[in-house]
């Protein structure tokens, strides 16, 4: 039926004629414009079996999609699943040729697939049959598979957990688009709808946070999900290696809070970074210390609230509460000394005038120890010499 096509008849007419008009050169004795009607014609003939291999790739393409949608061009088709819930099977054309995947026959995602109609149980796709490093296909040339399997939810998945998401779970299926794409699920605007069809507490909580309504009013610097816990690579929080883990808080924080370019560009200090650094919270941790407050002990979690807001845990009438989670009998004089004071500026007050002068004093004694000793090294020296 291919062959048949109206642009395939034309394309192999106009080669044929080319091959037999070459000929006829030749056989006429035409000398080099004979020689040059060959290579005509067979430039001719190569032009129409590369136009003709193109047109039976698409045609053939066109027409799988086409077969395929007689039944998956209906809305309401679906299937029960076993938990009594109604999966859709309907595929949206105008989706799916909007998709990264437009140019791409059905049967390159769902392989198992060889005759139509099919059966009733066919098999999840994989994505690794193009997503991997070195694929000859146009994929991105990264790992991300491998970091996937590695992952949480990778080895929740390999476990057998049914509710573990895989990759169509966060990218979409038919509708997959590039990240930047503002219609992408994976867009940043998206991240927190997407990982809250399955984290709809986590969610909750985040839309009330500092960082999504700063994200929400334009503030694209602001952390969504995977700012914190990676794409990919995520990790239990109770994993040595996931940027969440409680000796690693801080540094994940550091990311944002410590970049004058990220936020410091709003009004936010960065000196906090520095400042829990040289605390007995932050000495503490980089020693391995496993109960001592990370940032996230005091200001939340996914809750995270300016300082102001009534219900921060670190509003000032918050403070003996957020404290007294490790600190028994905190009380309201928790809350009247100042947090995160850089005790090398003014504004630290008292603390300011007592670190520097302990400052000072260090430098006196080590000097005078210094003198001291120079001036007792000179009298020994100048004492043998009187002796010799």
């Amino acid at each position: 039926m291919q062959w048949n096509s109206v642009p395939s008849r034309k394309l192999w007419r106009e080669a044929e004629a080319a091959r037999t008009r070459s000929t006829l050169g030749w056989e006429g004795g035409q000398g080099k414009l004979a020689g040059a009607g060959v290579s005509s014609g067979i430039a001719w003939m190569c032009a129409g079996l590369i136009g003709l291999a193109l047109v039976l790739l698409f045609t053939g393409k066109a027409l799988a999609l086409t077969k395929c949608l007689i039944c998956h061009g209906k809305s309401t088709l679906s299937r029960m699943l076993t938990s009594g819930r109604a999966q859709s099977l309907f595929v949206d054309e105008k989706q799916l040729k909007q998709s990264v995947h437009a140019a791409r026959a059905c049967t390159d995602c769902h392989s198992d697939i060889t005759a139509i109609p099919h059966k009733a149980e066919i098999m999840r796709v994989s994505c690794v049959r193009c997503h991997f490093k070195g694929n000859p296909v146009g994929a991105p040339q990264t790992d991300i598979y491998v970091e996937y399997a590695k992952s949480v939810h990778g080895v929740a998945a390999a476990s057998g957990d049914t509710k573990a998401p895989v990759c169509q779970d966060c990218h979409g299926n038919h509708n997959i688009r590039a990240p930047k794409d503002a219609a992408s699920q994976m867009n940043k605007a998206h991240i927190p709808e997407t990982c809250g069809r399955c984290h709809l507490a986590v969610f909750s909580d985040y839309r009330e946070s500092v960082h999504w309504q700063a994200f929400a009013s334009g503030k694209k610097d602001s952390a969504v999900c995977t700012d914190c816990h990676g794409e990919h690579t995520i990790q239990s929080h109770e994993s040595p290696e996931s940027s969440t883990y409680l000796s690693r808080v801080p540094e994940t924080c550091s990311r944002c809070h410590a970049s004058v370019a990220v936020v410091g560009k709003y009004g936010i200090k960065t000196e906090q970074v520095a400042t829990y650094g040289r605390s007995f919270h932050g000495i503490a941790i980089k020693f391995g210390g496993k109960t001592v407050a990370n940032c996230a002990s005091c200001h939340g979690v996914h809750d995270i609230r300016p300082s102001n807001d009534p219900k921060s845990a670190v509003y000032v009438d918050n403070i003996p509460k957020t404290c007294g989670k490790c600190h028994t009998g905190a009380n309201v004089n928790y809350a009247k000394g100042r947090i995160h004071v850089d005790p090398t500026k003014k504004d630290a007050g008292l603390v300011y005038w007592v670190s520097l002068f302990f400052k000072w004093l260090t430098i006196s004694v080590m000097v005078g120890l210094s003198a001291h000793i120079g001036m007792d090294l000179f009298r020994r020296f100048r004492r043998r010499g009187s002796a010799g």
